[in-house]
């Protein structure tokens, strides 16, 4: 008879303490720990269990003598999502999908059908009903023999079904409503989306089969369950967007098979996600002209320049503590570059309130779109407008010095092919550099520069 154990385990590190802890001594967090009931194993079994598998361990090869074979990878068609993964789905990769609910997730998994119609997909479903993947898929458009449907939550049943359906692709909607028998708590506990996850990961690799996980998100934004979920899967794809906005932002986070920072564009629709092939022709489209406020930048994901519109507004405050709102866009980012803004170039910005936006729901992330966030809330505290035919590159140093970025010729050809007439850019960057002769290109040094071309 087989005794149980009690443990704690932190939901947000998988941290373990043989009792209940207010706050984590981990990683810090408070009131994140819950109880679980383990079965332990006597020390005569655990001995013979390892003895066991060192003797059907497969014995250590040389580097030398693996055989990588022909790389072969399932293409979608649809050329957002194969970039984003890499160039398309890599056989035996296990792909963790995240995002915020209703975002689009489901949808995307369920169009997997659609966009590989020689190739069999089982969906395993662990929320909704086989009646409810259907009436989806309808609405979608997909209709083929090859995708199967099931219905099941626990890991050994989805196993045993996967080796029978021998599938090219495997769905499995959520990890967080999975389950392995053996473990004695609730579906979506630490230990369950660790176990779970780890016999879906030996599953893939033996049977080569190209695995997604669909996992969702907490309050704060992060995968729920524990970080080690992150590290076991070869790539995590996070679903971005608003749902009161149409677009979409396929973004790659970690990929073993491919370019990190990628990111896809998509819109949603009635009958489904749409690829945007020119997403900075999408989010310029509703541009106003001759408004102050508003900057064009040019942001580089992954391999991708996309230009986006920068919103601001400075506004007397009516506390005495100003406000600092940023959407798209780091906030402690946005509080430095505003501190540079008032030492550098006089600027009394602490009896403001500041609000900045980024148009059509992305997030940016890099630094070189300081110069464009600078410009754009200097140009609403004077409440001059920008030039409307110049897009701004550079990132901006705390003594008020714009520094160089990377990959300037591809940036400049994307703000020439969408009609702009003048970028403001790094003069560093320009040493050797021979611009583009269909756009005009002004370097800078300092930031009052900018703001003497610009305003």
């Amino acid at each position: 008879m087989s005794k149980t154990k009690t443990r704690y385990v932190c939901q947000a590190c998988a941290y373990e303490s043989p009792k209940w802890l207010g706050r984590c001594s981990n990683c810090g967090e408070w009131n994140t720990f819950v109880e679980e009931i383990v079965a332990a194993r006597s020390p005569v079994k655990a001995r013979v269990s390892a003895a066991q598998r060192v003797g059907v361990a497969t014995p250590p090869k040389p580097l030398s003598a693996i055989d990588l074979g022909e790389e072969t990878r399932l293409l979608t068609g649809v050329a957002e999502f194969d970039r984003v993964v890499g160039g398309g789905i890599m056989h035996g990769s296990l792909t963790l999908v995240a995002g915020d609910p209703g975002i689009g997730k489901s949808t995307l998994m369920t169009e997997l059908g659609k966009y590989l119609p020689d190739r069999r997909v089982l969906y395993v479903t662990g929320e909704e009903s086989l009646r409810q993947v259907k009436l989806r898929a309808q609405r979608l458009g997909v209709d083929s023999e090859n995708v199967l449907l099931f219905a099941e939550t626990n890991v050994e049943e989805i196993i045993a079904v996967a080796q029978e359906a021998q599938p090219d692709v495997l769905v499995i909607d959520s990890i967080q409503t999975v389950f392995r028998p053996h473990v004695q708590s609730a579906p979506g506990s630490v230990s369950q989306v660790r176990e779970s996850a780890s016999a879906i990961l030996q599953f893939t690799k033996s049977m080569d089969v190209a695995t997604f996980l669909v996992g969702h998100v907490t309050k704060a934004g992060s995968i729920a369950g524990p970080r080690i979920l992150e590290h076991m899967v070869d790539t995590v794809l996070y679903f971005e967007g608003d749902r009161h906005h149409a677009y979409r932002v396929l973004r790659a986070v970690k990929n073993r098979f491919g370019s990190t920072n990628e990111i896809g564009v998509f819109e949603m629709r009635g009958t489904g996600l749409h690829e945007v092939s020119n997403p900075s022709e999408i989010f310029l489209s509703e541009r106003r002209y001759g408004a102050s406020g508003s900057t064009v930048v040019c942001a580089l994901e992954g391999t991708r320049p996309v230009l986006v519109e920068v919103q601001a507004l400075a506004t007397g405050t009516s506390y005495g503590t100003p406000q600092r709102t940023a959407a798209g866009f780091d906030l402690r980012r946005l509080q430095l570059l505003l501190a540079v803004l008032e030492k550098r170039e006089g600027l009394r910005l602490s009896t403001h309130d500041v609000f900045l936006n980024v148009a059509g729901g992305v997030r940016l992330e890099e630094p070189a779109v300081d110069l464009g966030v600078v410009v754009a809330v200097a140009s609403s505290f004077r409440d001059i407008p920008t030039d409307t035919g110049a897009v701004l590159i550079g990132e901006v140093g705390l003594g008020g010095e714009v520094r160089t970025v990377s990959q300037l010729e591809l940036r400049l050809k994307e703000a020439a092919k969408l009609g702009f007439e003048r970028a403001v850019v790094p003069k560093n960057n320009l040493k050797g550099f021979t611009p583009p002769k269909n756009i005009e290109v002004l370097g800078v040094d300092r930031l009052h520069e900018v703001l003497d071309l610009v305003l």
